[in-house]
């Protein structure tokens, strides 16, 4: 029951509507008998800094944060977690009695997610498609379990910037391209790995994709961060490839998780938070 001790959490981001995370968290939280509330609270860019104002004053207890915010927001917070620092991007905050610390769940999310269905990432060919915040956190998630990278985006020097800044963490070699068919085509026949970490296909753009069958091929393992719809056009024409697929939903769960433990230091409720996200994606795409 709702009351003057109920702990709030924000999802901030815009848009903000389609997001999932209010009833994984939720009911993480009626789960576990908790007297918190989570609420996604659409935030246009200028508000930014009015908004975490605000949250210092009303003393919100944790937020999530998405596009077009994890970047921006963390010069705005007053810690960050190495987590954060490494990534250069936010997608966690929490704050502890008016001190906002920000923290980074997307890499390992994202990692936890495509290890089941691909193993170890050690030494395999990835093909990293974007160079914002998500695939920030997952270039240097992959990178640190040993992934030979090449990141592909259509603005080349954000690529290169951020291989630049995986290659002085691990000493390693991280290729860049631009995103185009034509280039995307050569570095996907020989990888082993393909991740979309662009919004490209999410909904309401469902017929889109970056990636088409015939540039994909057996033995490859293709996830799509997206998760409305479940099953976006590129992991179909994955499975035309005969290629095993990754939905979205698998890192939504996972990075909302290690939110769930930073915020509340307890065991979040995973198989809860899945089949709560599950639902509610089947309800809004009635």
């Amino acid at each position: 029951m709702l009351s003057s001790a109920t702990k709030i959490y924000l999802l901030i981001g815009d848009p903000a509507e389609q997001s999932l995370s209010p009833a994984m968290h939720n009911a993480a939280f009626k789960a576990l008998g908790l007297n918190s509330i989570y609420i996604a609270l659409r935030v246009p860019k200028p508000m930014l800094a009015h908004v975490l104002a605000g949250v210092r004053a009303m003393s919100i207890a944790g937020l999530n944060v998405t596009t077009p915010h994890k970047i921006t927001v963390a010069d705005m917070l007053d810690k960050l977690d190495e987590s954060a620092k490494l990534v250069g991007a936010v997608n966690t905050i929490k704050n502890l009695k008016g001190k906002l610390i920000g923290f980074n769940t997307d890499g390992e999310g994202a990692l936890r997610a495509l290890e089941q269905k691909a193993g170890s990432l050690s030494g395999k060919k990835v093909v990293l498609m974007g160079a914002g915040g998500a695939a920030r956190a997952i270039a240097f998630s992959i990178a640190k379990a040993g992934a030979k990278i090449s990141i592909a985006n259509r603005t080349i020097s954000r690529a290169r910037v951020l291989a630049s800044a995986i290659e002085k963490k691990f000493r390693a070699d991280v290729k860049s391209l631009e995103l185009k068919r034509s280039k995307l085509a050569k570095v996907v026949k020989q990888a082993d790995v393909l991740i979309n970490a662009t919004t490209v296909g999410t909904y309401p753009n469902v017929g889109r994709t970056l990636v088409t069958a015939n540039m994909m091929h057996r033995g490859l393992v293709v996830n799509d961060i997206v998760y409305n719809p479940l099953e976006t056009r590129m992991l179909r024409e994955a499975k035309r490839a005969g290629a095993k697929t990754v939905d979205g939903l698998g890192m939504l769960v996972h990075q909302g998780a290690l939110a769930f433990e930073i915020w509340t230091r307890r065991r979040a409720p995973i198989k809860v938070m899945e089949a709560a996200a599950r639902r509610e994606l089947r309800g809004k795409n009635k």
